[in-house]
C-alpha cells in the first residue's frame, strides 16, 4: 500500500510539473486504482489487513481525488491547521461539560473557519442563520463537489 501511495504522490508531482500528458495521467491513475482494487479484493489473511481493506473499499471514491483535481491536497495538513485554533481553545478551556456543548463548539468552529476561508461577512452570516425559521445551510457554503473515481470494487467475502 505504501508503494502505491508514494506512486500516487509521484504522479501528482509529474502532473504538476507538466511532465505527463492527459492520456498518460489517466492511464497511470487507472493502474493505481487497479492496485488498490486488488488489495481490497484479496487482503492478506489478518484481521487488521481485512479491516484496512474494508476501510479502503469505503473510501475508494476519495482515495486519489487529488489526481483528478489539482486544487485538492493529497494530505490533510491544511485541515489539521484549520482546526488547530479550536483544539487550542478546547485544551485551554478544559473542553466542554456536555456533549451538546462540544457539538455546538464543533459546528461553530467549522462555520467560522469556512466563512473566513470564503471571505464571508461573519456578522451578516450569523444574522441570516439566526433569523431563519428553521436551520439552514446558507448559499455561500454551496454543495460539496462530487467524488472523482467511480464506485469502490466489491469485496469477496
Amino acid at each position: 500500500m505504501q508503494d502505491t501511495l508514494q506512486a500516487a504522490l509521484a504522479l501528482r508531482d509529474r502532473r504538476n510539473a507538466g511532465g505527463i500528458s492527459d492520456h498518460g495521467l489517466a492511464t497511470a491513475r487507472g493502474r493505481l486504482l487497479a492496485q488498490i482494487s486488488r488489495l481490497i479484493d484479496k487482503p492478506p489473511p489478518h484481521d487488521d489487513a481485512e479491516r484496512f481493506a474494508a476501510h479502503l473499499a469505503t473510501e475508494f471514491g476519495a482515495l486519489f481525488t487529488f489526481l483528478w483535481d489539482p486544487s485538492v491536497d493529497a494530505t490533510n495538513w491544511r485541515a489539521e491547521q484549520a482546526i488547530r485554533p479550536a483544539v487550542v481553545i478546547r485544551k485551554v478551556c478544559g473542553g466542554n461539560r456536555t456533549r451538546k456543548g462540544a457539538d455546538t463548539q464543533q459546528v461553530l468552529a467549522s462555520v467560522v473557519r469556512t466563512a473566513r476561508q470564503r471571505n464571508v461577512d461573519l456578522p451578516a452570516l450569523f444574522a441570516t442563520m439566526l433569523r431563519a425559521p428553521k436551520p439552514i445551510v446558507p448559499d455561500v457554503f454551496g454543495l460539496p463537489p462530487p467524488s472523482a473515481p467511480s464506485a469502490a470494487p466489491q469485496r469477496a467475502h
